[in-house]
């Protein structure tokens, strides 16, 4: 395994400074970054391109759910992982339909936090039990693409919205109009798909998505 560029996001400076200092113990992990909340951290992060983002939920008045969300629009190759207090079945399910790959409660070791970087970094689903112990049947569903199409392929719910609307046969502006973002967002969006479906341009998306059957 290679080394991991990972992000700290934790508007605790003492929580921050212990995960940091705790990081630094394993040779596989290096914290290129640090923020306190979730403007900050977007820059932090478009300035580092980190490979794993790890923040909590809540942020002080910001939210790290908005903030997965921005950066996987605007840092399509990192990885997000919410590192968190709160044991909350409804903040596992907007985590991971806002693109997070990890939900992670902080009473893990140290040795627990590492492996799931590694796991996430290299393309797997990390949840540690929550509330309710309905962790693994949501992920499993997550997967298996029960939640929205293309989820077992790592998709988002908004790439899955970007593919659906690229398999009827729109382009980036209509998608943009569609969608009321960008076009500079949508294809921040296509290359992500891309990425995730191993495939180089529209048409082979389209092909992937139909012969998969994700939009039946």
């Amino acid at each position: 395994m290679g080394t991991v560029r990972v992000v700290l996001v934790e508007n605790h400076e003492m929580v921050r400074v212990g995960l940091k200092k705790m990081l630094a113990e394993y040779p596989g992990i290096r914290v290129v970054g640090e923020a306190e909340d979730a403007p900050e951290a977007l820059k932090v992060a478009e300035s580092l391109a980190p490979d794993v983002v790890l923040s909590e939920v809540r942020l002080g008045s910001t939210s790290g759910l908005e903030l997965c969300q921005d950066l996987l629009t605007w840092c399509a190759d990192s990885r997000v992982i919410m590192l968190t207090v709160y044991d909350d079945e409804q903040y596992l399910a907007q985590a991971l339909q806002a693109g997070a790959r990890g939900y992670l409660l902080k009473h893990i070791s140290g040795e627990e936090l590492v492996a799931a970087i590694h796991r996430v970094h290299a393309g797997e689903l990390v949840v540690t039990s929550t509330a309710g112990g309905h962790a693994a049947s949501m992920v499993t569903r997550i997967e298996s693409g029960e939640y929205w199409p293309g989820g077992r392929f790592g998709l988002t719910l908004r790439e899955s919205e970007v593919l659906a609307l690229i398999v009827i046969g729109m382009n980036n502006q209509a998608i943009a109009g569609r969608l009321i973002v960008g076009e500079e967002t949508v294809r921040t969006h296509v290359r992500a798909i891309y990425r995730k479906l191993e495939v180089n341009d529209r048409t082979s998306a389209l092909a992937t998505a139909l012969r998969e059957g994700l939009f039946q």
